[in-house]
């Protein structure tokens, strides 16, 4: 089991949607995040005051998933999230120790579904 960590631009969020449902994962989790990277944010004038705004929006995705879907999983953020700019976004795969589904008690493999 792993844990799938995505960061994305929020405009790109459908585009993954449709990509993950593609190749049937429909299990996810999203909130905004703010972050920085290469991109390092831009310039913006309020009130006559320059000020630099480097902390910049986007979309994580948490996706729990078996090993077998790991690779389609990462294929899919790919194939809706790039657009060959910097600020495109980062994945990250961590092993996920357990996984417990409340309603049932189910554990392990079962439980992500």
């Amino acid at each position: 089991m792993k844990l799938i960590i995505a960061y994305i631009q929020p405009y790109k969020l459908n585009d993954v949607k449709q990509e993950l449902y593609k190749r049937e994962i429909f299990k996810m989790s999203v909130t905004n995040a703010l972050g920085c990277g290469q991109q390092k944010g831009y310039h913006e004038s309020y009130r006559g005051v320059d000020e630099e705004v480097n902390l910049l929006k986007k979309v994580r995705l948490e996706i729990a998933v078996n090993d077998g879907y790991v690779k389609p999983t990462i294929e899919g953020i790919i194939a809706g999230a790039r657009t060959g700019e910097i600020g495109d976004g980062k994945i990250f795969i961590l092993p996920l120790e357990e996984c417990i589904r409340i309603r049932t008690g189910e554990t392990g493999s079962t439980a992500i579904g």
